[in-house]
């Protein structure tokens, strides 16, 4: 499991994502436009238009203890009864339309202004003029509900009033006869004028209450802001949809970017290879400073001065003890090469004895930056004719003619030396060059490609990784680094560089040696200076190799190496 980053550090890492995917978040959020767009023009056009009502208490209005809103009468109550079947079809009569009552009541909706007695009543039309008639009409349609309502209980009121008046008339002219009969002075005459009283006294109040009923006036309320014609579409809204869309798509894009980046195991950044891979970095490369094919970085370029550090930081971080160190890629390709040779010469100008071990093999390398090609020296005799036993030690070193202090054991010849890699000899050499006291530096295939690199690895000292972004898979970095921890060999860091492109041709690649036809010399492809084999002890040697320079065909040194031995005391060849 991963160790848990600081809360910076996963900003970081997540600005980083949209970042280097900020083109999804792009496309992403231009799809949720152009769909906020699309669904703004397919949906139909809402027009609203409202009328402003004041609802004056009549008599039976009767507001619910804890309501809420105060007064005589309850706003939430009334608010209600707009959308009622009774008051759409009256709006359906005043409106003159065969549409369903409640299909006009799911039209209207109604807000209560706070502390007011106001209903807004809103109507919803797919044309203005609709919208402006469909809310005065239900404006009107309720206050007449309203008025109709209220009449109503004012005549049952006068109704049940006349009937108890008539009642108290009856009973009143019964106690006027028998008060009419009974003897004077009598009990009976004072019961009698005392029920004509309370008679009298109740039909009074009944009248005058019956009076005032008469009267009254029944008034719900009035509109006090009737509707107006709306000028734009209340729905749907365009700047919102289209804000909306775009929203959602850069949402949208926003987690697009963190699932790739969460799921691509493509190492794109430096600090991928540091976040993402645990392995620390040494040194970054850009487009502006990495080395073309066949080139070694002037030390006092962009690109020298990146090696000049490299060549700092490992230096301090090698023991005492410490003289090999190998160089190995995590994909194939020529990464692992143009550090090695870069690294090595920046170690060489400080005046340090460096060997330089090509152990990339032809067979890798064969479309790639060789080192013969790049430090100027001759293609053969290498390390595959030095592991097979047909050369010694001394025959290989060739000694670079820009740097002095660099001597270069090239991938040499052969066709392979698949099985040499763990050979004794190999650990004898190596034995050898430590003890000369300088630094060894090995150029070793990519740790993808084969198990070279781990066999080289468990020999040296230290190893660096080369590192290319947008062809390097994290999986592949964490299984270079276990090659590496299996065998014991300490990983200073990795180097860091840019997808290298592959090297153009006009004609298709060709072999760097061709095998020659009985009778005839061998053929030598001078774009990339590689020798024939060598021929074994007794064996005439070729034309084409006797007249070869140790440089690699440079003009200023036409030292010749004898190949072959036969230039060699019984001593030497030992």
């Amino acid at each position: 499991m991963e160790a848990s980053r600081p809360p910076s550090s996963e900003v970081a890492h997540y600005l980083g994502a949209v970042r280097r995917h900020w083109w999804i978040a792009l496309v992403a959020t231009a799809a949720g436009l152009g769909v906020g767009a699309m669904v703004t023009h397919s949906r139909p056009r809402i027009y609203e238009s409202s009328s402003s009502v004041l609802v004056q208490a009549v008599d039976q209005d009767v507001n619910a203890q804890g309501g809420r809103t105060k007064g005589a009468v309850n706003l939430d109550t009334e608010a209600q009864l707009v959308g009622s079947g009774a008051v759409a079809a009256k709006a359906a009569a005043l409106l003159r339309t065969d549409a369903p009552p409640l299909e006009l009541a799911h039209a209207v909706s109604v807000q209560v202004p706070a502390n007011t007695t106001v209903l807004v009543i809103t109507f919803r039309a797919d044309t203005p003029v609709k919208a402006q008639a469909g809310s005065h009409a239900f404006a009107e349609a309720y206050l007449r509900n309203r008025e109709e309502t209220a009449r109503a209980q004012l005549d049952k009121q006068i109704a049940s009033l006349n009937l108890k008046v008539k009642q108290l008339t009856g009973t009143l002219t019964g106690i006027n006869a028998r008060l009419a009969v009974a003897p004077r002075g009598s009990s009976t005459e004072s019961n009698l004028q005392s029920l004509r009283n309370n008679s009298q006294n109740q039909l009074n109040s009944l009248t005058g209450r019956l009076n005032e009923l008469t009267t009254t006036t029944v008034g719900g309320g009035s509109i006090i802001s009737d509707a107006r014609m709306p000028d734009e579409p209340s729905s749907p809204n365009t700047l919102l949809d289209i804000a909306t869309g775009a929203m959602i798509g850069l949402l949208a894009g926003l987690a697009l970017a963190y699932l790739r980046e969460r799921f691509d195991r493509r190492l794109v950044t430096a600090v991928d290879v540091r976040d993402r891979g645990r392995v620390p970095v040494l040194a970054a490369l850009d487009e502006r400073t990495t080395p073309h094919f066949d080139d070694v970085l002037q030390p006092y370029g962009p690109g020298g001065r990146v090696f000049n550090r490299l060549r700092n930081e490992v230096l301090a971080s090698l023991a005492p003890g410490d003289r090999i160190i190998v160089v190995t890629g995590t994909s194939r390709g020529s990464a692992s090469t143009l550090v090695a040779a870069n690294l090595a010469a920046a170690l060489a100008r400080t005046g340090s004895d460096v060997v330089l071990i090509g152990a990339h093999l032809p067979d890798s390398v064969i479309d790639t930056a060789p080192l013969a090609r790049m430090l100027g020296v001759a293609a053969v005799p290498g390390l595959s004719e030095l592991l097979a036993g047909r050369v010694t030690l001394d025959r290989t070193l060739q000694r670079t003619p820009r740097i002095p202090s660099l001597r270069v054991i090239a991938t040499g010849g052969a066709a392979t030396a698949a099985g040499l890699m763990q050979s004794q000899r190999l650990r004898d050499t190596l034995e050898a060059l430590r003890r000369q006291g300088g630094y060894v530096i090995i150029e070793a295939p990519s740790t993808s490609s084969s198990a070279d690199a781990q066999s080289l690895a468990s020999f040296a000292d230290a190893a660096i990784l080369a590192v290319e972004l947008r062809r390097t898979r994290r999986p592949a970095l964490v299984d270079a680094t276990e090659q590496l921890r299996r065998v014991g060999t300490r990983l200073l860091g990795a180097v860091v560089l840019p997808r290298l492109a592959a090297r153009r041709s006009d004609s298709s690649p060709t072999p760097a040696v061709t095998l020659p036809s009985p009778g005839k010399e061998p053929v030598i492809d001078e774009s990339t200076q590689q020798l024939p084999p060598l021929p074994e002890r007794g064996e005439p040697v070729p034309a084409a190799v006797r007249s070869r320079p140790a440089d690699g065909g440079r003009d200023d040194d036409t030292s010749i190496i004898d190949i072959t031995g036969a230039g060699a005391t019984d001593g030497d060849e030992k």
